[in-house]
């Protein structure tokens, strides 16, 4: 048993990005760790200029040694917005930006043994991500083609590939192989409506009316696994899948089922805190697992993203990523809002990046993005609507980790 392995693992994939925490209590039994960091930034973007908050958030995480080489932990990690609410969309949440001072990240507790591996319980990053994460390091425009921020860059709550909500999850590993299979437990039903405008009450009012333009929604369970194979000091490999069901009944009483999949592979070379070069890169193949940038089911879709990194010796890193989700056209199994059916979407942008180190836990950085997106639609104020949310940009910030 690879014991470091098994526990790096827990420490980065669980509270992945990883973060540094001080120790605030520790006896023989128990230990309380608070983590985090501030993240402010000036972005210039979509015709304006701002100071926002880039991610900043807050974690405790709580461990205890029981009887017969066991432990058990807890973590509780909340979003914080230091700097005010904002009306910019830029980064990772355009439809999801979140104006309260706190909002839920991340929330599980479990039980782990070197021998046995670990089990967790509550809202947890995906085995998923095991597959993508080596190419997430960007600050500000971080991997949106990947499937883990799925629902137009929300936090992969839903299906269980970023974020996952009601998760429960295992993990262990033999040698240089190690694996996460996971459950999503939960029942949720909620109603579309082809209106534009629409509430959630409105729509599930017209849905009883047998209207053919609404449908009723069940999601419910999601499955996923990854495996990961330490080939050398530096060579990492990963594969992993996800599936969910969409049960749709729509208003005049017909069925449909749509299976929510993605699947692919991932390869990583070096560490990206360390000085050197570092690569990495991962694709995949997607079905009903992802919306485009006005909330319409992507019916399949191939996701590509990599990042090339050098850290100099005078605490200067410099980065590279590129990225693309290419749905092509007619990517929309059911017209929307009376939409051309023959929209055009791939997601495609490079970013630049430059980070002045000065130690891992202060980083003054400098980021650029510039989009080479095509949203081609015969509905010239949809192509818009479309665009809006993609851009060039350039920003400059600091993180401050605790």
């Amino acid at each position: 048993m690879n014991r470091t392995l098994i526990a790096a693992l827990i420490s980065t994939i669980l509270i992945a990005p990883a973060a540094s925490a001080i120790e605030v209590y520790k006896d023989d039994v128990n230990a309380v760790k608070i983590g985090g960091f501030i993240d402010a930034r000036v972005i210039n973007t979509q015709g304006e200029t701002e100071v926002v908050n880039g991610a900043s958030r807050i974690n405790f995480g709580f461990s205890r040694q029981l009887q017969n080489d066991w432990k058990a932990y807890a973590l509780l990690e909340w979003g914080v917005n230091p700097v005010g609410s904002t009306d910019i969309v830029y980064n990772n949440r355009f439809e999801s930006i979140q104006e309260e001072f706190f909002y839920n990240r991340l929330g599980y507790a479990g039980l782990s043994h070197d021998k046995y591996g670990s089990i967790t319980i509550g809202k947890q990053w995906g085995a998923w991500y095991d597959v993508v994460y080596s190419t997430n390091y960007g600050f500000v425009w971080d991997g949106n083609t990947a499937g883990v921020y799925t629902y137009n860059k929300d936090d992969g709550a839903v299906n269980g590939v970023g974020r996952g909500d009601k998760t429960v999850q295992y993990r262990n590993s033999f040698g240089d192989v190690s694996f996460a299979v996971q459950a999503q437990l939960k029942n949720r039903a909620f109603y579309t409506c082809d209106v534009e405008n629409i509430t959630q009450e409105a729509c599930e009012e017209l849905w009883a009316t047998s209207s053919t333009s609404a449908q009723q929604v069940e999601y419910n369970y999601t499955y996923g696994g990854a495996v990961t194979y330490q080939a050398t000091d530096k060579l990492v490999l990963t594969a992993g899948v996800n599936r969910g069901e969409f049960d749709v009944t729509f208003g005049n009483g017909g069925t449909s089922t749509a299976v929510d999949l993605i699947y692919g592979m991932g390869i990583t070379w070096g560490n990206f805190e360390q000085n050197g070069f570092y690569a990495a890169a991962n694709v995949n193949k997607n079905e009903n697992h992802d919306t485009d940038n006005i909330g319409r089911l992507i019916n399949d879709a191939v996701g590509v993203e990599s990042l090339f990194s050098y850290k100099f010796d005078n605490n200067i890193r410099t980065f590279i990523s590129y990225n693309i989700l290419d749905a092509g056209s007619n990517y929309v199994i059911q017209p929307n809002y009376n939409t051309d059916p023959d929209d055009v979407f791939k997601r495609q942008f490079f970013v630049v990046g430059l980070h002045y180190v000065f130690d891992p836990d202060t980083v003054l950085y400098v980021e650029a993005r510039r989009d080479y997106s095509d949203f081609t639609s015969a509905d010239k104020a949809q192509q818009a609507r479309m665009e809006v949310s993609e851009d060039d940009g350039v920003a400059i910030g600091i993180r401050f980790t605790l």
